[in-house]
């Protein structure tokens, strides 16, 4: 069967105006144009929309799609398992959340007892699956398997207090870095407070501290454009800056 963009579109539930943008940028591009001028899709185009809207769904950036579903050996059987087993995992961390609120309903209207601990295992488990979807396997590649699951086992097992306490520090390391990255000096007395904190900070996560390890992390914060990106938000910079600082901390020899 062949579609219209507007036909397309209703099918879909998504604007004309998307998939219009998707051809703009050669993501979906229709299967012809006819006599009057009309973009028309075929099989193979509704196909490739499912593959990008489920894509989506996942939160995962055009650009990233578009490099995925146009490489030679894109498989879309092994894609579509891709994407049960990731829908799947947010459909397990949506019932612990539901499951969660529910027993605070209960717990407010005197029917049940909930723990404090028991307020926060959706969250650390949102957490978890969030941080296992991103970096999952590099994490594993560089610091091994059974390293990264004492870290998750470790953030499974964080009290209240402590959730609250390193929530403040992560706050308190980005304050501190902007001031130190103003003075530009990464050997500085607030870059290496910077430092710091930012060791102190990741000691809730892991399982136990070196400096190859930490020295490790802030060339990664550099190397990786995710890393980048989220600390050169606001500074430009200042995820190298926080590289230098830390290696000058651990004492790393290049």
């Amino acid at each position: 069967m062949e579609y219209t963009v507007q036909r397309l579109a209703d099918l879909a539930g998504i604007s004309a105006r998307t998939l219009r943008y998707y051809d703009e940028i050669g993501i979906l591009k229709p299967a012809r144009i006819n006599s009057s001028g009309y973009r028309i899709y075929g099989s193979a185009e509704v196909n490739r929309l499912q593959q990008i809207l489920f894509y989506r769904e996942l939160d995962v950036p055009l650009e990233t799609i578009k490099d995925i579903i146009i490489a030679p050996g894109f498989n879309e059987v092994a894609a579509l398992r891709g994407h049960r087993e990731k829908l799947l995992e947010k459909r397990r961390q949506l019932e612990l959340l539901i499951a969660n609120v529910e027993k605070t309903i209960k717990s407010k209207e005197g029917s049940s007892t909930m723990s404090d601990k028991e307020k926060f295992e959706g969250f650390k488990q949102k957490m978890i699956e969030e941080n296992e979807e991103k970096y999952g396997d590099e994490i594993r590649q560089k610091y091994g398997k059974d390293e990264v699951e004492q870290s998750y086992a470790k953030v499974k097992s964080m009290t209240p207090e402590q959730h609250e306490e390193v929530t403040k520090l992560a706050v308190e390391v980005q304050r501190t870095l902007a001031e130190a990255f103003k003075t530009g000096n990464p050997a500085g007395e607030l870059a290496q407070k910077a430092a710091g904190l930012h060791k102190k900070w990741l000691m809730f996560y892991w399982s136990s501290y070196s400096k190859e390890a930490h020295a490790s992390l802030a060339q990664m914060y550099v190397d990786d454009e995710r890393f980048t990106s989220y600390y050169d938000k606001d500074q430009p910079g200042t995820a190298k800056f926080l590289r230098d600082a830390i290696h000058i901390y651990t004492e790393f020899k290049k």
